[in-house]
This record gives C-alpha cells, structure tokens and sequence, in this order.
C-alpha cells in the first residue's frame, strides 16, 4: 500500500515538464542525511487510483507529467497507479517515479508505466543529481523499455 502526505506542482525534478509531484511515505531506504526524513513514517493517507486520479483532473490542462516521489517499499503499485495515469489520459501525461533504489524493473513495464525514472539512494558525500558527483541518476525511459541517461540536465558547466 501506498501512502501520500502532500503533494506539490514542480518545476526541476522533470526536465521540460510541468509536474504534479506526489509525495509518498513509508521509504523503507532510512538514507542518511535525507531531505525529506519525515517520509520514512507511516504517515498520509492511501492514495488509490481514484486518490491519484482526482489530483491529476485538479490540475488538467495546466499539468505535463504526474510523478510519485518514492513509493520504494511498494514498487508494483507505483508502476500500476503511473500505467492508469498514462491510460486515463491517453498518453497526453507523462509519468515519472523518483525511487532511492538502484535496481529497475523489467522493460516491458518500465515502458508500459513510465516517461521517467530516478535510481539510486542519497549518499550525503557524493550529493544530489545536481552534483557532479553523484550516485545517483535520471533517465528517459524509451518505448522500447530501455533507459537514456538525462542526469547532465540537472548539472551545471563550469
């Protein structure tokens, strides 16, 4: 089950994209030094599909992307509730899910479900996707399930 505490419309997390950003609780990942530390409780309430459905209609027309932010201790249900988001609106939405987890699922439901994906778990030292440095990265996902490394948009040149 997946849980949200708020959501917000963002800007940066998605490059060229207008984005709904739902925040979900319950990260079973406890990285240290996390911005959003508070989501690690049990907190919010469900967010169904008809939850998710109902946030996106609220923003229809002014939105481009519907995105969960985490969601990593129930993986199947991101990717469920992302794939009806993209089928309730044609494909006129594109998805995104920022998971703290370095693995991927297959292919085939990456390509079914998502427009986005962020991998990889905060390592205070090595920084945020906007340092150079990082663990962690940002990609497009293909029709074809594979992954385009998009991580460069979020770092700056010198």
């Amino acid at each position: 089950m997946l849980k949200y505490t708020t959501h917000d419309i963002v800007f940066q997390e998605f490059p060229d994209e207008v984005t709904l950003a739902v925040n979900l609780s319950r990260c079973p990942n406890l990285c240290p030094g996390c911005h959003s530390a508070y989501l690690q409780g049990d907190i919010g309430e469900e967010l169904t599909p008809e939850r998710l459905a109902a946030l996106a209609d609220s923003y229809a027309g002014d939105i481009t992307c519907v995105a969960l932010m985490g969601g990593d201790n129930d993986p199947d249900t991101v990717l469920s509730l992302l794939q009806g988001v993209r089928e309730r609106s044609g494909g006129r939405l594109r998805t995104g899910w920022y998971s703290g987890r370095t693995w991927q699922p297959q292919p085939a439901r990456l390509a079914a479900a998502l427009s986005y994906l962020k991998l990889g778990p905060y390592i205070e030292h090595r920084g945020p996707l906007s340092d150079p440095g990082t663990n962690q990265r940002f990609y497009r996902v293909e029709p074809d399930g594979s992954l385009t490394d998009l991580t460069h948009r979020f770092q700056r040149k010198h």
